[in-house]
């Protein structure tokens, strides 16, 4: 008996990063994402493991349906949340989303793609996700699904033209600069942003940047993003002065892509094109970084 169970514990072990990977994509929160990870263990512990021929393909299965349950009820939640609603931020650089090692790995855990898959439908993020992230063939995921074949091609197509529509309605550009390049960026943004000097603070910043900040209402933030190099210049050196004046700071992947982080405070992602930061993406929710402060106090 001992072994039986520890045999079923040690397989679901197994899967549990993809069932997290999955979770976190589908839901874009790391709270969440493992409360579906436990839900789908209670399932696996119940369930006649004896006639289950794939564990992977069946716990893929039940986390997928798991996470289209609870997609209804957390965008009736969004709705509601107070200011901009921003993913929860991940530190990526362990591994904890799954292998981030090509472009296309990293724009699958990217905030701007997150925020992306927001505007689908829940089934349309479910095999998006499971095709672009996870590489499962139309045929797997119809069977995860319980759709057919034919489709899920359907539904997969008219999801990826959603999302490239977005992009070029929202200028998110798939992750392009290598990682040591994007790192050498953010620390000449950070060094712009903390000398209060506007002029240089401004010359980093393109034309038509846009600075997006999560505190849900709970910690104070801008309840509505902010447009234009001047404006998102004078609010970012007020913001640097205010809230995180003395707090160490230091840079980590996060979703993919280097990010300063502010003590445990507050994550502040940058994107950049042709050099300057074109977006300021900020997450000060304190129960939105609960997740990444037990990353860091394991690390």
């Amino acid at each position: 008996m001992i072994t039986h169970v520890t045999a079923a514990v040690a397989d679901f072990e197994h899967h549990r990063p993809r069932m997290f990977g999955i979770a976190y994509r589908m839901l874009g929160s790391a709270a969440e994402a493992e409360d579906i990870v436990q839900d789908a263990y209670l399932r696996w512990d119940g369930a006649d493991r004896s006639a289950i021929e794939n564990p992977g393909a069946w716990l893929a299965k039940v986390t997928t349906n798991l996470c289209l349950n609870t997609l209804t009820s957390a965008r009736a939640r969004r709705e509601s949340y107070v200011g901009p609603w921003l993913p929860e931020p991940v530190l990526t650089g362990d591994g904890a989303l799954g292998p981030l090692e090509t472009a296309e790995q990293r724009d699958s855990v990217s905030v701007a793609l997150l925020l992306l898959l927001e505007q689908l439908t829940p089934v349309e993020r479910a095999v998006y996700v499971l095709r672009e992230a996870f590489a499962y063939s139309h045929r797997e995921i119809s069977g995860l699904l319980d759709l057919t074949e034919a489709n899920c091609r359907q539904i997969y197509r008219r999801a990826a033209g959603r999302v490239e529509a977005g992009r070029a309605d929202t200028q998110a550009k798939r992750f392009s600069a290598d990682p040591e390049r994007w790192q050498g960026l953010v620390e000449s943004f950070l060094t712009a942003a903390r000398s209060g000097d506007l002029t240089q603070l401004e010359g980093v910043l393109a034309a038509d940047v846009r600075y997006v900040s999560d505190g849900g209402g709970v910690v104070s933030a801008a309840r509505r993003p902010i447009l234009g190099r001047d404006a998102v210049a004078r609010f970012a050196l007020g913001a640097m002065a205010k809230y995180v004046a003395g707090v160490p700071v230091s840079v980590a992947e996060v979703n993919g892509t280097p990010a300063l982080l502010f003590g445990e405070v507050a994550v502040l992602l940058v994107e950049f094109e042709n050099g300057l930061v074109s977006g300021i993406s900020t997450v000060v929710n304190p129960e939105k970084l609960e997740f990444l402060r037990r990353q860091l106090s394991h690390s």
